[in-house]
């Protein structure tokens, strides 16, 4: 059977381009599905499936949120962190032109624009992680650490996802 080819997204060059091994995975993707979806379909625990969240300070400053899939992130928090009076998250039409992906394709490998990029403090204690590469649908996996050449700065902003 032959290997389904890889999308050559930004992000696909950014993780060559940092020489970043990754493991490409392929999905069904479903409007609003998000990380449930993603982990179901991929046969994995939604705690590994990590969510890239594009947020916007009061002073229109973006920056890029990594969280588990399982939790939320607590813009109060983030906002304290920072140093901002609020932070919420990014429209579609402006996280769009700022970053050149698409909702439900999100990554912060390659965006158009360099945005600071603030990582769950926890999601390194995970092995291997599951991460949008910049197309709808279509996954990576790779190791927590690979995420270090963003320069992330870690945050403890996650809170359990509630139904």
């Amino acid at each position: 059977m032959k290997k389904p080819d890889i999308p050559v997204t930004a992000a696909i060059r950014y993780l060559r381009e940092n020489k970043i091994l990754f493991e490409p995975y392929y999905y069904t993707y479903e409007e609003h599905g998000g990380t449930p979806v993603a982990a179901k379909a991929l046969g994995v625990d939604e705690h590994c499936v990590i969510k890239t969240i594009l947020f916007m300070t009061d002073n229109k400053a973006p920056l890029f949120v990594l969280m588990q899939g399982d939790c939320e992130v607590s813009t109060k928090n983030l906002a304290r962190f920072i140093g901002a009076k609020s932070v919420q998250p990014c429209d579609e039409r402006n996280a769009e032109r700022l970053t050149g992906y698409i909702f439900g394709g999100m990554t912060p490998f390659g965006s158009r624009t360099p945005i600071p990029v603030y990582i769950e403090r926890s999601i390194f204690e995970l092995n291997e992680i599951y991460l949008n590469a910049g197309k709808r649908g279509f996954l990576v996996k790779i190791k927590s650490e690979d995420l270090r050449t963003m320069k992330p700065i870690e945050v403890d902003v996650g809170i359990p996802h509630i139904e």
